[in-house]
């Protein structure tokens, strides 16, 4: 557990997530990324075509365009790719990526929601989109303990969510896990800090949580098991980031 500085205390912390749910943003910005012939005596056989066990990983980021790739620092090597289905839709996918000598390895594709209405590329507090862009993700914390992650965690009784969500899903539970996206934030302090570096007006809060299945005032939710496999393979020594907006946007 970290010892964040300005802790909120819990009841103001409640009551801010009574009023802004788990949302509000703007952006930085993270993108892209023969087959065998008879022989003959007098022609050379060809090599084979690659097999899907020797797939060669992409030197870019795949689906990003060269904006979006400019804004990804160079010292990441770990890229958390959020791709909404569309610009005003709830649905995404997430993949965990790895940089290593022979390219960017992908981890499996992974169900998520976003917020209500989709994505924009700057957020206002109450606007029920998620900020498009590149974030680093450098703390996490939680209702329950610590499951392995390498970030600093914050084990707190005010990770508490009330009511039900848009599709009239409870959402109890929903912050049982977070991780902190570094959007309107202060680096380095638990996600229950409400230091707004660019005011209240441009929101915050914006997690990684539990799904609480249906959409988001702003955060990117995913299944409990899938977050906690994310958050055991995040490490700060290998600068993670989030990537996140709909194709079409993080593909400029």
């Amino acid at each position: 557990m970290i010892n964040p500085v300005h802790r909120v205390p819990a009841a103001i912390v409640a009551a801010s997530f009574l009023l802004v749910g788990c949302g509000g943003g703007t952006a930085q910005t993270l993108g892209p990324g023969a087959g065998a012939s008879s022989a003959r005596q007098d022609v050379a056989t060809p090599a084979p075509a690659p097999t899907a066990s020797r797939a060669v990983a992409p030197r870019r980021l795949p689906g990003l365009g060269s904006r979006t790739l400019s804004a990804v620092p160079s010292r990441t090597r770990q890229a958390v790719v959020v791709t909404g289905r569309g610009r005003n839709s709830p649905l995404s996918t997430v993949v965990l990526y790895e940089r290593t000598e022979a390219g960017w390895q992908a981890g499996p594709s992974l169900p998520a929601h976003n917020a209500l209405k989709g994505w924009t590329d700057h957020h206002r507090a109450g606007d029920l989109r998620s900020p498009i862009g590149v974030f680093a993700l450098t703390d996490a914390g939680g209702l329950l303990p610590d499951p392995g992650t390498r970030l600093p965690y914050d084990r707190s009784g005010a990770f508490v969510s009330p009511g039900t969500g848009f599709e009239g899903e409870p959402l109890t539970g929903s912050f049982d896990y977070v991780v902190a996206i570094n959007y309107n934030r202060r680096p380095g302090s638990t996600p229950l800090d409400w230091t707004r570096p660019l005011g209240a007006g441009r929101g915050g809060g914006i997690w990684l949580h539990v799904d609480h299945g249906g959409p988001t005032h702003g955060c990117v939710g995913l299944r409990e098991g899938d977050l906690k496999d994310l958050m055991r393979a995040l490490d700060p020594d290998r600068h993670p980031v989030v990537v996140m907006g709909d194709a079409a946007s993080l593909a400029r």
